[in-house]
Formats: structure tokens, C-alpha cells, sequence
């Protein structure tokens, strides 16, 4: 049964290695460091105020009884207390938002820097949803924790133990009675409620998928229909509904059982301890003001332990949630900027623009089945080579290896006679343009995406490049000219439209060599020959490398490469090749003539 894709923050046990790994997050924390002790001190002022309350409650409840003059003044402290207690609340969250928000703002920057900085492998072996969950689900995970759990856990760590030891101060006996029930009540509560849970959770996944059937059924209600399979897609949701409903009867069940326990057992340990104060109160061992801030106080313990394991559960996923991020900073750059030049040496004299040499390469998530074996190719200066062959021979991967997405595991790649490990990606990168066959377009204007190719070009220059790749002709016919939005990947535009303002960004980039991987493969008739004449204008004088099905686009080159179990079987002109009589070019060409 098919579930919606989503990356959920798992749950980590906290060990030491673990809180060491959290604790390189406080480098994002330490330029704030400052305001982070100040929201820490308002913490503990807090806390501190929050347990003076039951002490000075038992004395006015004391002093009704023996001493009403001390009424007034007792209630004149506990306003004083819950003005200041108002004012350190306050001081604790803003200051723990303000440095919660900056450092995270320093996190999400850091961590989309890292990103897009690492080689193209790791985003193949990775789902943008992942990715993208990390920096938004993981991180507010953490926001989470700076922001409220971690104080949550704090003020709770000093209730339990300001509490007892204020609670032992005012009569151990009684304490050691309450210690006795109130904990056991509560871990039982807390093991109770943690089944509770853990059947809300399958109802809610067996709800999802119940709302799967319905969503796969109607998406594809045509489908259904043909092959006349309705009854089977009412069974099956049938199914999946009376499961919903036997989880969640059992949970209704359950939950009921929790709410007698909590009647028996918490406020049966209520009355026990008030049973045993009274009795303490009769031989005069316990004031009634100090049996009322008992009580209260043993309200505050009860509670804090019984939040302690939510906040446990919360820092289990804050847990997760750094080592998830900590393991992506740990993936290695594609290349660091102080590494290599950032500029490209002069060309050598007489060298090709580019050259293969017995390059063997097969993908990261394939390591068994290679692409390319032995392939050699040189490309000169200014010459148009078509790259042509049957699926699987190796044309994108020639591509992808001359952009530096991948590195060949055996033979060698120069660019003008320079090895390419010498040389910097992002500097030979800058030398060329790609236009995909699938081209990638932002959901912003027009103008915007051509210029990708070059940022910083002038609207004429802009403007050039889109009449240059016949696109200025449609561009014209919107309203908004240029600032057209065109929607998430370009959505608003057809194939040859966004075809044409690829070629745009790539002749406003004004690039060395030129990279098309089957450009026009997927157009109609008109599109393909605005398209190719664009193209033809952008490949005039610059080292092009075309990977193209139709012969239309093949027979115009300068060289023509057929490649095959991912080698050059055969190279010329296509006259040459056409000479050829069982030549595999010839045997193409055939088939579109035909």
C-alpha cells in the first residue's frame, strides 16, 4: 500500500556521544551567548519564584489560623512574587527566542551553503523532500528545544529537586511517605499513557492509509473503470476503514482504563497524603499551613516527573534531529575554493579544447555496471562534434563527466592540454553552457532566467540573447514583456519556449564550449526549427559537443561520434560515414529515413 513520501525526525537515546555531538551546535549559539545566560538566569529566577509560592501560601494559611496581622503582608510578598515571576517569564522566553531565532537563522544558512556545495552523487542518492525536511522539520526541531524544552527540562530538573528538599525541610516523615506512592503512581501513569500513544499513532497510519486507497482509486478512476475493478477498490477501502476502527476502539478502551487509574491512583495517593499529614497534624509534628504547601508542593513534583517524559521524548528527537543534520555537514564538499586556482591557465599551444582518454566510469549507486570503457575523444578548438548511439551508450554520462559532476575512475580528461583535477570545477564550469534536454527553468520572470547566465549582464545585452535564441519574438506577446512570472519550472511556457530561453541563458553566458544534450528531441516540427536555428547561431565558432537522435541536427556537424558499449565505434564527417557499408552511423541514419 503506497504511503506518502516524508523524512520524520527520528528518535535517538541520549548518551554521552550524543550530547557531545549536540554540543557542536553551540557554535552557532556563541555569538549570542551573551542574552543565552541572561534567558538562563531568568530561567532559574523563575523557577525559584514558582517554588517560593506553596511556602508562603502554608503561612498565610498559618496566620488566618494564629497570627491575622501577618495576612496582609504575606499576601503583599506572594503579588510581589507573581509581578516578579511575570517579569522573569518574560525575560526567559524572549531571550531564549531571540537567540534561538539567530543562531537557527546561522544554522539554516550554514547548512543550504553546505548543500549546495556538495557534488552532484550525494543529490542522486538523496530525495529533495529529505533534504529540504532537514532544513525545515529538523531545524524547528531544534528551535523547539532551544526555545522551550530545554528550559522545560531546567525548570523541571529544579522543581523536583527544590521541591523534595523543601518538602523534606518541612517533615520527612511525610515525605518519605509521599516518595513511597506519589512516584510509582506517576511512572505507572506515564508507562500508560505511553501505550496510549503508541495507539493513537497506528490509528493515525492506518488512517493515512485508508485515505491512500481512496486517493489511488480517484486518481486513477479511469483505470478503474476500464478493467472494471470497482467492487475490488470498495473491498479494499472497506478493509482499511473497520481496521481504523478496531485500533481505535482499543485505544477508546484504553483511554478509558487511563482515566480511572488517574481517578484511583493519583488522587487516591492525593488522600493518602493528606491522610498521613492530618494524622501528623493530630500529634502536633505538622502545622495545617505546612500540610497545605505540602500538598501544593507535591503537586509540582507529581507533575514535573510526569512531564519529564514528554521533554525526555522531545530531547530524544532533538537528539535525532542534530545528528541528522551534523551527518550532512559531515558529507564532503565537491571541492574547497582555496584548493585550486579559481582562474584557468592560458590554453596550451596545439592542444584539443577537450580530450578523452581511455576514460572507464561507472556511476556511485551502479558501481558494477560500467558506462563508459575506453572511451577516447578529442574535440578541437571551434569544432561541432555530434554525439550519436543507442540508449544506455554512454551520450549524458560524456556530458555529465565534461561538467565535472563525476569523476572518471580510470583514464584521463584535459581541458586545452591542462589535466582536469588541476583545474578548478567552478572555474571551468564558468567556461561553458549547458541546454538539457529537460530544461530546469526558476518559477521567476523571463528575465531572471536568462539571466542565470550571466547575473550582472545589462537589459540590452538581455535582450540580445533572447533574440539571438528567437525567443524575443514570444517574450513580446506577453503584457509583462520580460518580467513575465513563468511559474514553478517554467509551467507557463511550452517545450519550445522554455527551450528557447535555455539557449538564451547559455548565448548571454557567451561561453568556450557548448554542451546540448538532445535539445530538440522532444519538440514539434515548428518549435524544433525555431530551436535549430537558434542553436546553429549559438554553436557558430565555439567548441560544441551535441547529443542529438535526429539526423536533421546530426548531419551538420563538423565531427560525428557513435558511440557504443560505451566507446567511439565509429568517427568522421557523415560523409565519411555514410561510405561506411555495414557502418552502425549508416544503419542509423537508415532507420530515420525510412
Amino acid at each position: 500500500m503506497a504511503r506518502r513520501s516524508g523524512s520524520k525526525t527520528p528518535k535517538k537515546p541520549i548518551t554521552w556521544k550524543a550530547l557531545k555531538r549536540i554540543a557542536r551546535m553551540y557554535v552557532y549559539i556563541r555569538p549570542f551567548q551573551g542574552e543565552f545566560l541572561l534567558g538562563m538566569l531568568f530561567l532559574l529566577l523563575s523557577s525559584g519564584s514558582n517554588l517560593a509560592f506553596p511556602a508562603f501560601l502554608g503561612d498565610l494559611v498559618d496566620a488566618a489560623q494564629n497570627d491575622a496581622a501577618r495576612i496582609n503582608p504575606i499576601a503583599l510578598t506572594l503579588g510581589g512574587l507573581l509581578l516578579a515571576q511575570a517579569v522573569f517569564s518574560f525575560g526567559r522566553i524572549v531571550f531564549f527566542e531571540r537567540v534561538a531565532q539567530r543562531a537557527l537563522a546561522a544554522l539554516r544558512q550554514a547548512m543550504y551553503g553546505h548543500l549546495i556545495d556538495l557534488p552532484l552523487p550525494f543529490f542522486h542518492q538523496r530525495r529533495v523532500g529529505e533534504l529540504t525536511s532537514r532544513l525545515q522539520s529538523d531545524i524547528g526541531v531544534l528551535q523547539e528545544t532551544f526555545t522551550s524544552t530545554l528550559a522545560e527540562f531546567i525548570r523541571q530538573i529544579v522543581v523536583i529537586t527544590g521541591g523534595i528538599a523543601l518538602l523534606t525541610y518541612t517533615s520527612w516523615k511525610l515525605t518519605a511517605f509521599m516518595l513511597a506512592i506519589l512516584p510509582v503512581v506517576i511512572l505507572l501513569a506515564v508507562v500508560f499513557g505511553g501505550r496510549i500513544r503508541k495507539y493513537s499513532k497506528q490509528v493515525q497510519d492506518a488512517s493515512a492509509d485508508s485515505n491512500t486507497v481512496v486517493e489511488e482509486s480517484l486518481s486513477a478512476i479511469a483505470t478503474v473503470k476500464a478493467y472494471t475493478n470497482e467492487d475490488r477498490e470498495r473491498s479494499r477501502y472497506k478493509e482499511s476503514t473497520l481496521h481504523v476502527a478496531r485500533l481505535a476502539i482499543t485505544g477508546g478502551i484504553l483511554r478509558g482504563a487511563f482515566a480511572s487509574f488517574l481517578i484511583l491512583g493519583l488522587f487516591g495517593a492525593l488522600v493518602a497524603v493528606v491522610w498521613k499529614g492530618t494524622s501528623l497534624i493530630a500529634t502536633g509534628e505538622l502545622a495545617a499551613g505546612q500540610l497545605f504547601s505540602f500538598v501544593i508542593y507535591s503537586g509540582f513534583i507529581g507533575g514535573s516527573i510526569g512531564g519529564m517524559a514528554d521533554v525526555y521524548a522531545r530531547l530524544q528527537k532533538a537528539v535525532g534531529a542534530t545528528e541528522a543534520l551534523l551527518d550532512m555537514l559531515d558529507e564532503a564538499i565537491e571541492e574547497s575554493s582555496e584548493a585550486v586556482p579559481t582562474t584557468l591557465p592560458d590554453p596550451l599551444p596545439g592542444t584539443p579544447a577537450v580530450s578523452f582518454q581511455e576514460v572507464d566510469f561507472a556511476y556511485p549507486s551502479r558501481p558494477d555496471v560500467p558506462v563508459l570503457q575506453g572511451f577516447s575523444l578529442d574535440i578541437d578548438p571551434g569544432m561541432q562534434v555530434a554525439l550519436v548511439g543507442p540508449s544506455g551508450a554512454g551520450k549524458t554520462t560524456v556530458v555529465q563527466l565534461l561538467l565535472r559532476f563525476h569523476e572518471a575512475a580510470e583514464g584521463s580528461l584535459a581541458f586545452y592540454g591542462h589535466p582536469s583535477t588541476s583545474l578548478a570545477k567552478k572555474a571551468w564550469r564558468a567556461q561553458t553552457a549547458w541546454v538539457p534536454q529537460d530544461v530546469i527553468l526558476f518559477g521567476h520572470s523571463i528575465r531572471e532566467n536568462i539571466a542565470y547566465g550571466r547575473p550582472d549582464a545589462s537589459d540590452a545585452d538581455i535582450q540580445q540573447a533572447a533574440k539571438e535564441a528567437n525567443a524575443w519574438e514570444f517574450i513580446q506577446r506577453f503584457p509583462d514583456g520580460m518580467d513575465t512570472q513563468i511559474g514553478e519550472r517554467g509551467v507557463q511556457l511550452s517545450g519550445g519556449q522554455r527551450q528557447r530561453i535555455a539557449i538564451a541563458r547559455a548565448v548571454l553566458r557567451d561561453p568556450q564550449i557548448l554542451l546540448l544534450d538532445e535539445a530538440t528531441s522532444s519538440l514539434d516540427a515548428e518549435s524544433e526549427g525555431l530551436v535549430q536555428e537558434a542553436l546553429q547561431r549559438l554553436m557558430q565558432g565555439r567548441t560544441s559537443l551535441v547529443i542529438a537522435h535526429r539526423l536533421s541536427t546530426v548531419r551538420t556537424a563538423d565531427r560525428i561520434a557513435f558511440l557504443d558499449g560505451g566507446r567511439v565505434v565509429e568517427f568522421g564527417t557523415h560523409a565519411e560515414l555514410m561510405t561506411l557499408a555495414d557502418g552502425k552511423y549508416r544503419h542509423f541514419v537508415d532507420q530515420q529515413m525510412r
